[in-house]
């Protein structure tokens, strides 16, 4: 496997939808080997194929959680996700402070629904579909906007989008 490099704003890659995979293959299984070794060595719980530049409908989830004790390692429980869909969402809300790898080091309170449905097909080609609360399902509809060409920012104030921007723009301008 290999580590891709993460595809960062403004790339236009990150503002289109992507079409569904139309077979599922050893090239697609190998991508999604790909994205997990690069979510992980970016330190990140989420990742889509747009994020390294494949313009394809595949997401791979690990939340990570951690050991009771402090400093252990994380336990990871690593899902792909291909061709998702929101099914449902609840009227209920949550708010969470959302970070993106392709927005370095920026967050933002972003508020989506508390509970999604999903329907997806696993690496073997079979149709699933779950319900997720909590941060699986804030993760997984941050991940299946970046499939849609939305980010993050998009779902928070005008003012507040300007604001992560302009953090960004001084990191990127301090780093160089």
């Amino acid at each position: 496997m290999a580590v891709l490099p993460i595809v960062e704003v403004p790339d236009q890659r990150l503002r289109t939808r992507c079409p569904p995979v139309a077979e599922i293959d050893d090239v697609t299984r190998a991508l999604i080997g790909d994205m997990f070794d690069s979510m992980y060595d970016a330190s990140g719980i989420g990742l889509a194929a747009p994020q390294v530049g494949v313009m394809t409908r595949v997401v791979v989830i690990d939340l990570q959680e951690r050991e009771a004790e402090e400093g252990a390692e994380p336990v990871r429980n690593p899902r792909a996700f291909i061709n998702p869909e929101l099914v449902e969402v609840s009227e209920e809300l949550s708010t969470y402070n959302e970070g993106c790898l392709s927005i370095p080091d920026q967050n933002a309170e972003v508020t989506r629904p508390a509970r999604c449905r999903v329907r997806w097909l696993d690496e073997a080609g079979g149709a699933q579909e779950a319900e997720f609360d909590g941060l699986m399902s804030t993760c997984m509809q941050h991940e299946i906007d970046h499939l849609d060409g939305v980010l993050f920012i998009d779902r928070i104030s005008r003012l507040k989008r300007d604001m992560v921007l302009k953090k960004l723009a001084k990191a990127r301008r301090a780093a160089a």
